[in-house]
């Protein structure tokens, strides 16, 4: 133990993948050895067919390991591009179960597979990078030249890992996201420790290079990156508020809780509210912000992390999408194109039309702190979430079994992205970190008026409201044709039903009680966390 503590991070890289690769191979020859079909592994379901592919690819990269080990020998390229054939065919495998059903209701042995492949495949081409050269490596000079990380070779093993964290969920409970996670620390930590490159910029157009400031996190190796000091705090459109929602300064728990059990109208139960306040200690907002990209870029290994972002004004409008693209990609190409030097225009600057006519991209609803735990640290669930809060006001077949904890999702994009209205099965408390959003909430007593959607192409749409807001206010166009989804007497009829509204600062909690119908619009690149809990 202390000699792997005292080791160096690559060193305790490698025997962390040995380790692994190790425990594959052992679990797989379990299951073809058993003559019970019943194995407790997950990966007994996948036939043993496939779970014999993977043994033996497991245990040539064992052999490889060992070999490298005594002879600094490294396997020849046509060993390598057969392992890495066989374990993306697995992973093509296992990728085409996933159509086949809903992920809910997808056999874990699948995520598995994927995960343990892609596993294998990380380990497999960390050995066989150029830059691990020698029985042994050591913290040295000797030692950061040994282990440069090639711009290539590191997106190549950050990709493989995060594929498994996003599409399979990182499935295993003997390894899945935990040694992913793991791995991933490990090789930031030699990333870290490597003389910085000119080619490891992930922002790949011409830059502008601003000397970053000193500050309390740690910068990541090369310690000049084309982008500005912040984002953006432009707002091309920010509509009016109406008919504000009540604020208050920061709440005790106890008082919140009496809040949500004292309602003024016992049959709506309590009502939205804006707590100012409650997260402004947040390392997110102060010794870690947020609004910097360079710290952003710094937990992302330079923006090589993978994130899914959907494509599209909203995901109830044509033409929508999803994409899996790099946090540098995302950052450069669609939060704020600024920061990758893009040409300095004062027409740009104020939302011109040219650039209204950039694809809108968001990530939404997703467990980024699940996938990337650094910026987990950097936020605190609330204490009202771990309050009593009361059932649905007008449905009690909308309340779900309780969770065990809050279920966090990250929210970030440019100005221009929309949540369409639409109603959640939780109680929500949705805290702005980074930029403003306009808020939107119509009461659940109204639910009949909302003109919910149903089924849409095989899902079920009935939480989604088929009007939208930013239409009907005029503030976005839409073509002739979804124009002409409502007669006018629709149009008028919603536009007499009662809301609330606000606009979200850095630094606010909203609180959206389950039932109430909410859409949401960024107005400036923002930042946001919601936390579901009942």
């Amino acid at each position: 133990m202390d000699k792997k503590t005292s080791s160096s991070p690559a060193q305790q890289l490698l025997e962390f993948c040995a380790e692994a690769v190790s425990a594959i191979h052992n679990e797989c020859d379990s299951i073809i050895s058993s003559a019970d079909e019943s194995s407790e592994s997950s990966l007994a379901g996948c036939g043993p067919a496939l779970v014999d592919l993977l043994s033996r690819q497991a245990r040539q990269i064992t052999t490889y390991y060992r070999d490298s080990q005594s002879a600094n020998t490294h396997p020849a390229k046509e060993k390598q591009s057969l392992i890495l054939k066989r374990l993306d065919d697995i992973i093509s495998i296992s990728y085409s179960k996933f159509y086949a059903f809903l992920f809910k209701d997808l056999p874990v042995c699948w995520r598995q597979l994927y995960t343990d492949a892609s596993i294998l495949k990380f380990c497999f081409n960390l050995l066989a990078t150029s830059y691990l050269q020698g029985p042994t490596i050591e913290r040295s000079e000797g030692y950061r030249q040994h282990f440069n990380l090639a711009h290539s070779d590191l997106t190549e093993l950050i990709k493989t890992l995060d594929l498994a964290l996003i599409l399979a969920g990182g499935a295993g409970e003997q390894r899945g996201r935990c040694w992913m996670n793991k791995a991933l620390e490990l090789l930031d930590a030699v990333w870290r420790e490597t003389p910085p490159r000119t080619d490891a910029l992930v922002l790949e157009r011409p830059v502008k290079r601003l000397k970053l400031p000193q500050a309390s996190y740690l910068a990541p190796p090369n310690n000049e990156i084309g982008i500005g000091d912040a984002f953006s705090k432009i707002e091309p459109f920010t509509p009016p508020v109406k008919h504000p929602i009540k604020q208050v300064d920061s709440l005790s728990m106890e008082a919140f809780q009496t809040y949500m059990d004292k309602p003024q109208d016992s049959r709506l139960g309590p009502e939205p509210l804006i707590i100012r306040g409650t997260i402004q200690d947040w390392p997110a907002l102060t010794t870690n912000p947020w609004t910097k990209p360079s710290y952003l870029l710094s937990q992302t290994f330079d923006g090589r992390r993978l994130v899914p972002i959907e494509i599209g004004r909203s995901y109830v409008d044509e033409g929508w999408g999803q994409r899996i693209v790099t946090f540098g990609e995302f950052l450069g190409e669609y939060i704020d194109p600024s920061l990758v030097g893009a040409k300095d225009s004062p027409d740009d600057e104020n939302g011109s039309p040219s650039a209204q006519k950039r694809s809108t991209a968001y990530l939404a609803q997703h467990p980024l702190f699940t996938q990337l735990p650094a910026l987990r640290k950097d936020i605190l669930v609330p204490d009202y979430c771990y309050t009593a809060p009361p059932p649905h006001p007008t449905d009690p077949s909308m309340d779900q079994p309780e969770l065990d904890e809050p279920l966090l999702n990250a929210w970030f994009g440019p100005p221009g992205t929309i949540t369409p209205l639409h109603t959640d099965p939780y109680h929500n408390i949705l805290t702005q970190v980074v930029g403003r959003k306009y808020v939107r909430l119509y009461s659940p007593l109204a639910t009949e008026r909302m003109q919910a959607r149903g089924k849409e192409n095989g899902i079920e749409m009935g939480n989604t409201s088929m009007m939208d807001v930013g239409t009907l206010e005029g503030w976005d166009t839409v073509s002739d044709a979804e124009e002409s989804q409502h007669t006018k007497e629709e149009i008028a009829a919603f536009r007499e039903v009662p809301f609330l509204d606000c606009i979200l600062e850095p630094g606010d909690a909203l609180y959206i009680p389950i039932g109430w119908w909410h859409y949401v619009r960024g107005l400036s690149v923002s930042f946001s966390v919601s936390f579901w809990w009942n």
